[in-house]
């Protein structure tokens, strides 16, 4: 597919704290860097308080407004299982979602009497959108490298594998992005969350 052709959109959700202002940054500057026009929209939500946050990217020739509609999303990027289970509806059917599969409870289910659903219900409330959902354990591969803040990095590897742009440009943007010292524990779990798509 040549993505010039059309506009290609992202959604990244998630929990405050999760890094999903740092993925999209990163996934806005990539499309730039490859040469395609790119919009991103202001973050959504309560980032700093643990709330709901998402944020819509899109590449294209030309990209007039930075919100995709709902129902046309192409990728789908949560760094939470139940907020892809959320936010599935913005998807467009046989769309690509890709799924931390760490559980956050919310306020809803802490303090009321409200349930998280099992894993197996959200799961088939994803497949009934599309086929192509790839769970990922981010988590579990952030702390093998010492660091769970490295789930969004992971995710953005595993984005990388459908995207006809070199893994080269999505670091050289990642590492421009984070302090220096940061940079190699990135770069692992770039190549972690590629792996875990790639085997």
């Amino acid at each position: 597919m040549d993505l010039k052709q059309k506009t290609i959109n992202f959604l990244f959700v998630g929990v405050g704290g999760q890094g999903i202002l740092t993925a999209s940054d990163i996934a806005a500057e990539v499309g730039l860097m490859a040469g395609y026009d790119a919009k991103k929209s202001e973050v959504h939500g309560f980032s700093q308080r643990g709330g709901v946050v998402d944020s819509h990217v899109r590449w294209g020739d030309k990209v007039a407004a930075p919100l995709a509609e709902q129902g046309t999303v192409d990728y789908l990027v949560a760094t939470e299982i139940l907020e892809a289970a959320r936010w599935i509806g913005w998807l467009r059917p046989g769309g690509t979602v890709f799924v931390n599969q760490q559980r956050i409870m919310p306020l809803s289910v802490t303090v009321s009497d409200a349930i998280y659903p099992a894993d197996e219900e959200i799961m088939e409330l994803l497949r009934a959108r599309t086929a192509d959902v790839i769970l990922i354990d981010g988590l579990g591969i952030a702390r093998q490298l010492g660091d769970p803040r490295l789930v969004n990095t992971v995710l953005l590897g595993a984005l990388s594998t459908r995207l006809e742009v070199s893994p080269e440009t999505w670091l050289e943007v990642i590492e421009r992005r984070i302090p220096p010292r940061y940079a190699e524990p990135n770069r692992q779990a770039f190549w972690e969350g590629r792996r875990a798509v790639n085997g």
